[in-house]
């Protein structure tokens, strides 16, 4: 095998045999150990009693020939059947018990395995997730997943115990007739094995190929139905379905290949066996007919033979699914290997909070090398106050409240909360004194009770409701059918702009953070809700130093201090009056934005002067008929 995939059977021994010091660990380690100990000793005494049941077979046989007596005829042959079914049902009660004592150590080491490799995923940076799709990481954890079940259940429990089988019974073969039995089918099975391994790495390009559509398929498939809306915004639902079709049709062609050549695999494993057991059989009926072999001695022979052909028919089906899942446990292991971008620094305090005031000093920031964002920001808000950002579009506005949540790593200078240094203390307490009320709300595909709870798991009903009262939410909740138990569906899909973030806005409540991030939060609502919700976040900011991400400038009127971003650095600074007597960009802007809003206001005026008139004309002609 690969050394990769031998990486990946190195990645899973921890799982099968648990240290007290693992992570995930949960006080039962020694337990698992235990049952791994005893699921190998009940599979020891299985293959022992399957070697001796052709033997115990053989002798019954032989007893069961005429002889001198007819009592020894009888009894005999009755404590060796006996024997025999005693025996196989040794054979089959020990496999079982290895099954059922191991079960627990398999699910565990999945479980394991998936939630270190979900945490890890959560640990990532924001660029990780930015470049990788989320339904093709789901996939690859499922694959993985399953791909353990398959490795542990054919290696541990088929392959290796078969070839041990294989070596016991072809040794005892050589011991009690002759060599050319155990050298026919080793044989036999060194033609089995090479071929099997030859063709099945040939092959196993198709099945990644097959991965790979499967995945890309699926991705699609996710992306487009999370973002229904936008589907049928633009009347794209035959488009996706192409797009769908186009690599469900790579899928397709993918996956024929790969049955095809599986069928190849099948014939050439069917054709090697066919010959091996022709020769053997043949050496049996030889040694009868040379008086070398009894009745009974071949029955033991065809016995054996029966009892190695089914693992040796498993063997290729095992080796091909274990390679599958070694390669599907290696792409879920290589996300184990991907480097977390922010770390917490070795030793790392809790963050101290006291006031919570913020500071950028001289902050320097690029997604790519070749473009920064941020050249040289500073600015301190003191702890309890407003600070508002605003600027055009790519000025770098959002990339502020990131770098102080530390989705990244500044490039230069410094980000400090209350003195200290974002990137000296620990990241779960720095988040936790931060809440943000973003421009996207995105709830769970859960309750509306579940989805402001989480803001602080745990929260009691009344807390959750109190918080829901502050966001203006209650009564809307309570005019619900279902009221707090209502679903809000994917991704909120089910409640309007504004009560999504009305909801937002409870969760941020329960959380009670001393730091509050204002990200856009009410750029894409109508006026009115607008208002309705800066009533609501005004409330929230209330004694929490605040920091407020806006597009329309008309929110940010009552900030103690504004900046204006402009190309990566603060063009204007000041309160709005201020800002407003400079006559510079922000005057500009408030301009543009006021013409805006008038425009936008006459232009309804119309509409609904229009309407009116159509329906006054309306009732005109219709009094005129009557007459």
């Amino acid at each position: 095998m690969a050394s990769n995939h031998g990486a990946a059977l190195r990645a899973i021994i921890p799982y099968l045999w648990p240290s007290p010091t693992m992570p995930e660990a949960q006080g039962d380690e020694n337990r698992l150990r235990m049952r791994t100990v005893a699921a190998v000793f009940f599979l020891v005494c299985g293959k022992v009693a399957n070697v001796m049941v052709p033997i115990l077979y053989a002798r019954a046989v032989d007893a069961l020939a005429p002889k001198d007596g007819v009592g020894a005829m009888l009894a005999v042959p009755v404590a060796l059947v006996v024997g025999y079914g005693l025996v196989r049902l040794m054979a089959a009660g020990f496999n079982e018990l290895r099954n059922a004592v191991f079960a627990k150590v398999q699910a565990r080491a999945g479980r394991r395995v998936a939630l270190s490799v979900f945490r890890h995923l959560h640990a990532l940076s924001m660029r990780f997730h930015m470049d990788r799709a989320t339904g093709g990481l789901s996939r690859v954890i499922e694959r993985g997943v399953r791909g353990i079940a398959v490795v542990l259940n054919f290696m541990l429990f088929n392959i290796l115990p078969t070839i041990v089988e294989i070596l016991f019974v072809c040794a005892l073969l050589a011991w009690m007739f002759d060599w050319s039995f155990a050298a026919t089918i080793l044989l036999t099975i060194g033609a089995y094995v090479a071929f099997t391994l030859v063709f099945t790495n040939w092959r196993l390009r198709f099945r990644r190929e097959m991965n790979d559509m499967d995945q890309e398929a699926n991705t699609k498939a996710v992306d487009s139905l999370l973002n229904y809306e936008t589907v049928k915004y633009f009347n794209n639902e035959r488009h996706e379905g192409r797009r769908y079709d186009e690599s469900m049709t790579r899928y397709e062609g993918a996956y024929t290949r790969s049955e095809t050549t599986l069928n190849m695999l099948n014939a050439g494993q069917a054709a090697i066996m066919a010959a091996g057991l022709t020769v053997v059989m043949l050496l049996a009926g030889k040694g009868i007919g040379n008086g070398t072999m009894s009745v009974g001695d071949l029955v033991m022979v065809n016995t054996y033979l029966i009892q190695l052909y089914l693992p040796l028919n498993i063997l290729g089906f095992a080796y091909r699914e274990i390679r599958q899942g070694l390669t599907d446990m290696e792409e879920m292991f290589r996300l184990l290997d991907v480097p977390a971008e922010v770390r917490d620094a070795p030793g790392a305090p809790a963050l101290a909070v006291a006031a919570g005031a913020v500071a950028f000093k001289d902050v320097h920031f690029s997604y790519r090398p070749d473009r920064e964002i941020l050249k040289g920001v500073s600015f301190e808000v003191p702890p309890g106050r407003m600070l508002a950002i605003v600027g055009p579009t790519g000025a770098g506005k959002s990339t502020i409240s990131r770098l102080l949540f530390r989705f990244y790593d500044v490039t230069g200078g410094a980000v400090e909360v209350d003195g200290q240094d974002v990137r000296a203390v620990t990241q779960d307490s720095l988040r936790a004194t931060i809440g943000v009320v973003p421009q996207d709300t995105v709830l769970f595909n859960d309750t509306i009770a579940y989805n402001i709870a989480y803001g602080r798991p745990g929260a009691t009903q009344e807390e959750v409701e109190n918080a829901a009262r502050l966001a203006q939410v209650h009564d809307f909740v309570l005019r619900l059918p279902d009221g707090y138990r209502t679903r809000v569906g994917e991704r909120g899909l089910k409640l309007s702009g504004g009560e999504k973030q009305r909801v937002a806005i409870a969760r941020t409540i329960l959380k009670d953070p001393r730091i509050l991030i204002l990200d856009e939060a009410t750029s894409a609502l109508d006026t009115r809700t607008e208002q309705e919700i800066q009533a609501a976040l005004r409330g929230v900011a209330q004694g929490r130093t605040t920091l407020v991400i806006a597009h329309r400038l008309s929110t940010v009127v009552e900030a103690d201090e504004i900046i204006v971003l402009q190309d990566g650095r603060i063009a204007e600074r000041g309160d709005h009056g201020a800002l407003m007597a400079h006559g510079g960009l922000y005057a500009e802007m408030w301009r543009r934005q006021s013409e805006a809003v008038a425009a936008a206001e006459a232009a309804a005026r119309a509409e609904a002067d229009a309407r009116f008139d159509e329906g006054l004309s309306a009732r005109t002609e219709g009094e005129m008929s009557q007459r």
